[in-house]
């Protein structure tokens, strides 16, 4: 017992809870692995679900088309041949756009895994949906760029 009240006081827990008895302070304890447990496998699930995610976007016309990856990088670029008469900065300026709308797609989808697995009201799932926000705004839109569809 001792043992349970010295790991108790060093977490600064359950002092208002602290049973007299050894069966009462054993299912405390028990509760509480047992939660922990629970959370840990909860942010697992949502690391598996998260690192599977991509994000898509096109231009208004669709021209362009970026799909990101689970940590917002660039997996794959297709441009019609129409593209061809943009002049390089313009094209630049276009395809960044539409890779930001792309990532603001992973970011929101990221924020509904939180939702189903750890809960967004948690402190993991702030965490985790602060990091893809602050990381991954929202574009201002510009000339309807990054406006199309995505997954």
């Amino acid at each position: 017992m001792t043992a349970l009240y010295t790991l108790c006081a060093a977490f600064d827990i359950g002092k208002e809870i602290m049973p007299d008895d050894v069966d009462a302070a054993q299912d405390w304890l028990d509760s509480w692995t047992a939660g922990v447990s629970a959370q840990a496998e909860r942010a697992a699930a949502l690391s598996r679900r998260v690192s599977a995610l991509s994000g898509s976007a096109e231009n208004s016309d669709s021209s362009i088309r970026v799909t990101v990856g689970s940590s917002g990088q660039m997996e794959s670029l297709e441009l019609a041949d129409r593209v061809q008469r943009l002049r390089g900065a313009e094209l630049s300026r276009r395809i960044m756009a539409v890779m930001r709308s792309a990532q603001t797609r992973l970011a929101e989808q990221v924020a509904v895994q939180v939702e189903r697995t750890v809960g967004a009201d948690t402190e993991t799932g702030r965490a985790v949906i602060h990091w893809f926000e602050s990381r991954f705004p929202a574009p201002k839109r510009e000339d309807g760029e990054g406006t199309g569809g995505g997954r």
